[in-house]
Formats: C-alpha cells, structure tokens, sequence
C-alpha cells in the first residue's frame, strides 16, 4: 500500500501579500488528489525562513526576491526558486523615532546616522540597506555603509528606533504606516525595490524525487487559483486582511491599488534573476561572480 505524501510545510510571513495563499487554503483550491500544505508564519522575515530551508524545518516559501536571490547567488543550494508571486516592486518604508526630528528629517540624514535596524543578516530590509547605500552613493566600499542592528521582528525595529539602539529601519510601507498614524514611528523616507517583489522557493530535497515535483507542481496550480480567486474577490480580500491583519480597510484598499500578482505563478524570468543579480553585486550584496540562472532555478509545472 502506497504512503500517503505528507502536507508539504510552506513558510509565509504574516502581511497582507500572502492573502491568496490563506484564500487557496480556505476554499479548497488546492488540488484534492495531495493533502492541503500546512501553513508556517515568519513574522522575522526572508532571512528566517532560509535558516528553516537549510535545515529542512519547512519545504516551500514565500518570500522577498532580494533575499531569496542573494543567499543563492552567494552559494546557498539547500533551494531553488520555483514560481514568481508578485510582478509589481515592494516599497520599503524608511522610518525613524518619532522624536528625533531634528537630526533625522530626511533619508539623506542616514548618511551620518548609520545604525539600520534589520530583522535578520540576509534579509529583505538588511539587503535593501546595501542597495540605499549604493544608491546615495554612501561608503567607501560597495554599500559597507550601515552598522547593522539585528532586532528580529517588526515590533523589535519599532522599539530599537524608538530606544535609539537603532537610528532607523526599512519595512513594507503598508504595514509600517498604521505606526506613522499612531505617532509611534515616523516616515523619512522610501526606497522601492528594482525587481518583482514576492517569489517562491522549494527545498532541493523535496524538488530531488519525481513523488515531490509533483506535489510541488499541485501546489503552484493552487497559488494560481488563490491568486485568481483573490483577484475576484476584492472586497473579501479588503475584510480578510482588516480582520486578520494589523490593517485597516482603508489602508487595504490603498494598498490593492498598487500591487500586481503574478499571472503565473510557476515561471521564474531569467531577465528577472540576471538583472537582480546585477543589482546586487553592484551594491556589495552579491560577492563575486554570482550563480546563473540556471544553477538557482528548477522548472517543477
């Protein structure tokens, strides 16, 4: 008698990105023949969610490009990238203290002030410190300009600003600008993304035997009906993210009007990777020559 494949693990961090997935799992758009994924939040990050791929603590994820693109291009081969979730950048939001207006008003400030809060080494908001470096022209060495502050969570790099362990922190701006209403944090500036935000990742392990390629193509096929479903049922999506989510209706309406998910989400586009790659080498972020394409990619559907 056959075994039965286990619910692959999927890793997601808990934003309003990750709607579709929830959507894909509520209604059952998943393929019935393999059991439904069980859903793993990672509220720290790109970063964490490659520490728990290397050591098998989850299969697939749902993450930042950048992240994901930088730990494989430096050498990481316990994934590979398998599908795009999101075509549109994400927009980082550069916040402060709400109370240092005077030293820091504007991001050029971070010039002199240069502690950056981040959730993880490796992360989105700690590889997009040395892409605003490279953009402003900071450092002797490519994007060597931050000291680093590592603070885990979102709630974490609130604190560590408003504590002045850190000068200021990069985060989604959807999800910061609740706080920037609250007065808790404050807004100095944003930095958006040169590539498409979201994709997905799976473990090698699970991609090395036909029985897992399979299940890993099922479940694409059920992220493109959450994605479609989503699309469809926007005001659905506007009351699940407001219910569930540190949102509010407005902001999540907002937000819907800036965002595009994936028409397919089994591709990975080979100009996408070699163009972030380049980014990221430029910015001190990849070391040396980087992987190709083809070493950081696997075709599963």
């Amino acid at each position: 008698m056959a075994t039965e494949a286990a619910p692959l693990r999927v890793g997601y961090v808990p934003e309003h990105f990750l709607t579709p997935l929830h959507f894909a799992l509520q209604h059952g758009l998943f393929p019935a023949t393999l059991p439904p994924p069980s859903l793993h939040p990672y509220p720290s990050g790109t970063g964490h969610m490659i520490t728990s791929l290397t050591d098998s603590t989850i299969d697939l994820a749902i993450g930042l490009t950048d992240g994901w693109i930088a730990a494989l291009a430096n050498g990481n081969t316990s994934y590979k990238l398998i599908g795009e979730y999101v075509s549109t950048p994400l927009r980082w939001a550069i916040s402060t203290s709400a109370g240092r207006k005077e030293e820091l008003r504007t991001k050029e400030d971070l010039k002199e002030h240069n502690r950056l809060g981040v959730s993880r080494i490796g992360s989105g908001s700690y590889v997009m410190g040395f892409v605003l470096a490279e953009q402003e022209g900071w450092g002797e060495k490519k994007g060597e300009h931050f000291d680093f502050v590592v603070c885990d969570t979102f709630k974490n790099l609130r604190a560590a600003v408003n504590d002045e362990k850190a000068d200021a922190f990069m985060w989604e701006y959807f999800t910061t600008k609740r706080y920037y209403d609250s007065g808790e944090i404050r807004q100095i500036g944003y930095i958006d993304t040169p590539w498409p935000s979201w994709h997905i990742v799976c473990s090698t392990k699970i991609l090395s035997t036909p029985e897992g390629r399979a299940q890993v193509s099922a479940f694409l096929a059920g992220i493109n009906e959450g994605i479609k479903y989503f699309l469809s049922h926007q005001d659905e999506a506007v009351k699940w993210i407001a219910g569930n989510l540190d949102y509010t209706e407005d902001d999540a309406r907002e937000w819907l009007k800036t965002v595009q998910f994936s028409s397919d989400a089994t591709r990975v586009r080979e100009e996408v990777v070699e163009k972030t790659v380049e980014i990221l080498k430029t910015a001190g972020v990849v070391k040396g020559e980087g992987k190709t394409y083809e070493e950081m990619v696997v075709k599963v559907a």
